[in-house]
Parts: structure tokens; C-alpha cells; sequence
């Protein structure tokens, strides 16, 4: 009669005991100091790395889209300008264009550079413009402090807040406006002087806007000039400033007449480019903060089990597979990695929801500007959180912890018991 021989029995993937192993390696004993420390900074490193990426990133897409957002709402999303004749027909070319399917607003305008003083004097940009063309840009309407009900009729202007800060002036006070080029005097050209009284005052929230422009009636704006009944150019404003492409052709056959398009892309692509660089790069430095911490778990996890060998030789003849040790010591790494990921990704949400109010905090508490309007041309710190992208950091963080793993628990599970008694 033969016997049967029992089979070890063989232990679930990821068993109770597995879990309770990883715990226990995980907390710090004086033995063992070194590790946990070792540990520890691979933790901070993966929580920073990610808290400072998604923060950084946040950082830098509410930037984007602010900008964006007050550049496309005060200047066109194509710019319409004369070739070969000035544009003396702007009503009629307006018209036309404002037929075209997809165009919600046409801008004629007449820009020119002035010098604006009081007891001050500050370099600006003059733009003529309709009263109705005023009202309907939201970014201007909805922040004048004043009156532009009968700003087509008489000869007062609107300038921002900061200009009007500049100049020590209000709604009501004259300012003087020096063109450099006026009326032609037997003696040349001379330039021209004028005072305005303010009828408003806006503020977009972007500095180099709030500082520098001031709106003026058209019909002023072309007498101030000498730009007889042309303008300028004129300013389309499209309901998809996205695929702006889609209206060029449209808007050139309606224009009637020689014309130059220059879309908003064109007009500031050195300018977003460069965040779009910038951004890049920062992506790029601070991966490498995720990384180290990886590294960090690499190092660690070898020097766990170097020193954990014994054990490992024990629970080898009391039946563990190597599986089972690979395990154990993937779920004491990835245990670092994921908490760490979970942490940072939490403080990166709780710092871009009041990021604002930490700035100005920190601005009080070492009495500096840490965030300057004049230079980022913004007058407050925006974060706008990006799902998608937010996600890839999380994913990326998360595979580099579970990948830094994965050769410690293999020298592991390669173990030989023999050697690791002797």
C-alpha cells in the first residue's frame, strides 16, 4: 500500500502574515535606527517631491489662464489692419465682418503713445475707442469706478487704477497728455499738449493693462493723432479664441479690401512660449525630487535586507516561499511610496486652495513682496488644478516607488538560507 506525501500548503498572495511582516519592518527599533531614518527621508522626499509638483504645476496653468483670460479680453482675438491704403472705410469693413458667423464683437480702435503727468508723469498707451465697444468688454465694464454714459460726447478719459495711484489722481482731476508728434509749425513738428478730465477709472488686475492704457473717445483719439477719419486697426473678438484658424479666411473675404491678419497667437507667442518652456523645465527639476526619494527606498530596502537575512533564513524553513519574501519586502517599499504619494498629493490640494492666503501670509511674516504685480503682471498668486495632470504626477510617483522596489525584494527572495545561517 503506498503513501501519499502531504504537499506543503501553500500561502495566498499577499497574506495576513505578509502584511503583518512589512508592518513590523516599518517600525523604527534602535537596532535598526539608521534604516528608519533612511526610511523617513524617502517618505518627506516623495511627499515633497509630489506636494511641490502638483503645486508648481497649478501654479503655473492659473498663470496661463489668467493672462490669457485678461490679455484676450481687452485685445482682439484678430487683429485687422490696412495694406496699401489706411483704413479710412473701418465703418463699412466693421459691418461686414461683424456678419460673419462665429464673430461677436468688432473693435475699430486708434492707439497711439502718450506721456501722462500730473506732479508725476508716466509713459502710456492711448487707444480710442467707442463708448458701445467699451461696454460690451466685460474686463473693463465691470471694474470702472466712475461714469462712461457720455463718453462718446465730451473729451474725458478712463485710465486704471494703477496709473491713476502713479499720478495721485481720481475720478473728476484733469491729467495732461504730452503725443510727440502734434502740429507742424514752420519751426518742425511740435508736440502735442492737451488735459483731459478722468471720467472713470478701471482695474483688470493686470499690472502692465492697469498701469498703462488709457481709453479715449475715437473721434478725440483721431484728432489728438493727426489720423484725420482712419483708425488704426480693428480688433474681432471670436466665440473660440481656440481654433481661431477656422475664422481667418472668413473674416479676409468679408473685409472687402486689402487687409492684414495678426491673430492672438502671432501677437503673443514669444510670450507664452516661454511659459510653456518655463513650465517644462520646472516639470523636469522637480521629477527629480520623486526620483531620489525612489532611490532612497532602493538603498534602504537593501540595507533592510542585509540586515533582516537571519529572519529571512528562518521563515525560508519554516515554509515561506520565495514569493512570500518578495512580497514582504515590495509591500514594506511601496508602503513608503504610497503614503508619501497620498500625503503630498493632499498638501498639494490644501496649498492650491488657499495659495493666495499663504502669500500674503508669508509676505507679512518676512516683510517682502514675495509675489510682485509689476513683475508677473498678475495682483494675485492664481492655481488652477489640471486633472489630468495632476493624475500623471500621481501615477508617475507612484510607479517609481513600486519600481524602486522591485530589486531588493528580488535580492531577497534570492536569498539562499545556507549562506544566510552561516
Amino acid at each position: 500500500m503506498s503513501k501519499t506525501v502531504a504537499k506543503p500548503s501553500q500561502t495566498s498572495p499577499f497574506a495576513p502574515f505578509e502584511w503583518m511582516l512589512s508592518a513590523r519592518y516599518l517600525r523604527a527599533r534602535r537596532r535598526e535606527g539608521f534604516i528608519s531614518v533612511i526610511a523617513g527621508f524617502s517618505f518627506l522626499g516623495i511627499m515633497l517631491g509630489v506636494a511641490t509638483l502638483i503645486i508648481v504645476m497649478a501654479v503655473m496653468n492659473g498663470f496661463r489662464k489668467e493672462l490669457l483670460g485678461k490679455i484676450l479680453g481687452l485685445n482682439g482675438h484678430i487683429l485687422v489692419q490696412p495694406v496699401e491704403r489706411p483704413l479710412t472705410d473701418w465703418q463699412d469693413v466693421a459691418e461686414r465682418i461683424n456678419q460673419v458667423q462665429g464673430i461677436r464683437l468688432v473693435v475699430p480702435v486708434v492707439d497711439g503713445t502718450a506721456l501722462a503727468s500730473t506732479s508725476d508723469a508716466s509713459g502710456v498707451l492711448v487707444r480710442g475707442i467707442r463708448a458701445a465697444d467699451l461696454s460690451r468688454l466685460p474686463s473693463v465694464s465691470n471694474t470702472i469706478k466712475g461714469s462712461i454714459e457720455h463718453f462718446d460726447e465730451g473729451q474725458g478719459i478712463v485710465i486704471g487704477r494703477r496709473l491713476a495711484d502713479q499720478l495721485s489722481a481720481h475720478v473728476g482731476d484733469s491729467i495732461t497728455l504730452v503725443a510727440q508728434r502734434g502740429a507742424s509749425t514752420p519751426m518742425g513738428v511740435m508736440p502735442r499738449i492737451k488735459k483731459y478730465p478722468i471720467s472713470a477709472v478701471f482695474e483688470i488686475g493686470m499690472s502692465e493693462y492697469d498701469a498703462g492704457l488709457v481709453f479715449m473717445p475715437i473721434a478725440e483719439a483721431q484728432a489728438y493723432f493727426n489720423r484725420g477719419t482712419n483708425v488704426t486697426g480693428i480688433e474681432v473678438f471670436t466665440i473660440d479664441p481656440d481654433h481661431i484658424d477656422q475664422f481667418r479666411k472668413a473674416v479676409l473675404e468679408a473685409a472687402g479690401r486689402p487687409v492684414f491678419l495678426v491673430d492672438w497667437r502671432q501677437r503673443n507667442t514669444t510670450f507664452f512660449g516661454l511659459l510653456q518652456v518655463q513650465r517644462n523645465v520646472m516639470f523636469v527639476i522637480l521629477t527629480m525630487i520623486v526620483l531620489v526619494a525612489a532611490l532612497n527606498i532602493v538603498s534602504g530596502l537593501i540595507m533592510l535586507v542585509k540586515d533582516k537575512g537571519s529572519d529571512i533564513a528562518i521563515l525560508r524553513t519554516m515554509g515561506a516561499s520565495q514569493g512570500s519574501i518578495m512580497r514582504i519586502f515590495l509591500i514594506t517599499g511601496a508602503s513608503i511610496g504610497v503614503v508619501g504619494t497620498l500625503v503630498g498629493f493632499t498638501v498639494g490640494l490644501v496649498v492650491c486652495r488657499h495659495i493666495e492666503a499663504i502669500r500674503q501670509f508669508l509676505s507679512w511674516l518676512t516683510g517682502r513682496q514675495l509675489f510682485p504685480p509689476e513683475l508677473y503682471f498678475l495682483s494675485e498668486l492664481p492655481a488652477e488644478i489640471d486633472i489630468a495632470e495632476t493624475a500623471a504626477v500621481v501615477i508617475m510617483a507612484l510607479t517609481l516607488a513600486f519600481l524602486a522596489t522591485l530589486y531588493p525584494s528580488w535580492r531577497a527572495a534570492r536569498l539562499d538560507p545556507v549562506e544566510a545561517f552561516r
